[in-house]
């Protein structure tokens, strides 16, 4: 008993010890960035997390950009339990955006709450369609799920060009701003004088939730996770790998969609080609920096939620580049990806020095 409690108290230790060396590794690197452009580091790390929380305006901004972040890291488990780098999430946010307009743009005179059902039932779809084409280019086409989802990534992007600047464009003009404004009434309710729709974050805690239950809870789960250990043995033990890939790129993709939808219906009102505001790829690094442990995934998405719109107050308040929060976050992926190297090689060294 005591045995199995020393492996799991040193499991848990790996889980947290080694996130929490990774961020004073970023910490320093990040440090020595500032000083290097003659800024005393303080005042930038004072906005960055305490300006953010001192502020209910910021903070509403921060929980709207966790709940898109937070659907998109969640889907990215799903394809990284399958072995699946599923880079084409960004063409998954924008084509589940582009199919949410279409019924509100086709049938605004519905109630509210029909047309919100309608409008995340068509961007799940719009996602689940753009990532099935991934999936079906890697299992059947054999062309690596990286090159196809980004290949599919600018497909994505020029149809919503063409759609804004084209069919959709605005009266009497045509403006890479977006399309024309949804009315009031089909909004996500906000709460007054903040840009905050509790919708969104209590949407994406619930299908957070869904994830670890099929991953960690089901047989579906353990299938899911044989297939990204090994899809060739896996078949061999009756595990349909080609179909759990499959099934993977479709529920990041539905995800991706409703984060697509939430940027439509409840931040920019409009379709931007700009809709995705790089989520998905800052869900990437989410989910590289939590290994698809979806236990992790709320807190590193709120910290990164949080990095992100503190960071635009520096050059309003510092003149400093808001680019210094991405460079903490890459930095922060990269010392994780670093330390769990050297933890992989130190524990090979030690199976090799007992043998």
């Amino acid at each position: 008993m005591q045995g199995r409690s020393g492996k799991l108290w040193a499991q848990w230790g790996l889980v947290l010890g080694l996130p929490l060396l990774a961020l004073l590794g970023a910490l320093a690197f990040t440090t020595l960035v500032l000083l290097a452009v003659g800024s005393p580091p303080y005042p930038p790390y004072w906005l960055l997390f305490a300006g953010v929380l001192s502020s209910p305006v910021r903070l509403a901004d921060m929980l709207m950009l966790a709940a898109p972040l937070l659907l998109c890291s969640s889907g990215l488990t799903l394809t990284f339990a399958a072995g699946l780098y599923n880079l084409g999430i960004e063409g998954q946010v924008i084509i589940g955006a582009v199919f949410a307009m279409v019924p509100l743009r086709w049938w605004p005179e519905l109630s509210p709450v029909a047309l919100w059902l309608l409008t995340f039932g068509m961007g799940a779809l719009g996602g689940m369609s753009w990532a099935l084409l991934t999936a079906w280019l890697r299992v059947y086409g054999r062309v690596n799920e990286i090159f196809a989802g980004l290949g599919l990534n600018f497909v994505a992007t020029g149809v919503t060009l063409y759609l804004v600047l084209g069919p959709w464009k605005r009266e009497g003009s045509a403006s890479t701003s977006g399309t024309e404004p949804l009315d009031q009434a089909i909004r996500l309710p906000t709460i007054e004088g903040l840009r905050l729709a509790p919708l969104a974050p209590l949407l994406a805690l619930v299908l957070l939730v869904l994830v670890w239950w099929l991953l960690r809870q089901t047989r579906w789960g353990l299938s899911l996770r044989a297939t990204g250990l090994n899809a060739v043995a896996a078949e061999r033990f009756a595990v349909p790998s080609r179909r759990r890939m499959i099934e993977a790129m479709a529920g990041c993709g539905v995800l991706a969609g409703l984060a697509g939808t939430i940027q439509v219906l409840a931040v920019f009102h409009t379709l931007t080609p700009s809709i995705s505001s790089g989520i998905g790829l800052l869900a990437l690094l989410v989910t590289l920096l939590v290994q698809a442990h979806p236990l992790l995934i709320l807190p590193v998405v709120l910290f990164f939620a949080l990095l992100s719109v503190g960071s635009t107050q520096l050059p309003l308040q510092l003149q400093i580049d808001s680019s210094i929060g991405g460079v903490l976050q890459g930095a922060l992926v990269l010392c994780m990806l670093l330390l769990r190297g050297l933890q992989q090689r130190w524990s090979q060294a030690r199976v090799w020095d007992n043998e």
